[in-house]
């Protein structure tokens, strides 16, 4: 589970993904809890914000995670081999 942490593409998806979806997890939970004033809102900005920024998320974890266990699979080579 390090190994994939210690990936920039992971953790810059992993960024993006709760900077995205957070704002409107928000409004969810505090409609839900009674905090907002809107019990049945429609937050279309936070909404847009999690399309765009959702699937491009899950694709930089993605290649992050098939990057990290390519190398674990196929090492550099250590000095001295041929």
């Amino acid at each position: 589970m390090r190994d994939y942490l210690r990936s920039k593409l992971v953790r810059i998806g992993l960024i993006l993904l709760v900077v995205g979806s957070a704002p409107l997890w928000g409004i969810i939970l505090a409609a839900r809890l009674g905090l907002w004033p809107d019990p049945d809102p429609n937050p279309i900005g936070p909404g847009l914000l999690f399309v765009v920024t959702f699937w491009p998320a899950v694709m930089l974890i993605g290649v992050g995670v098939a990057r990290v266990r390519y190398q674990r699979r196929h090492p550099p080579p250590g000095p001295g081999s041929t």
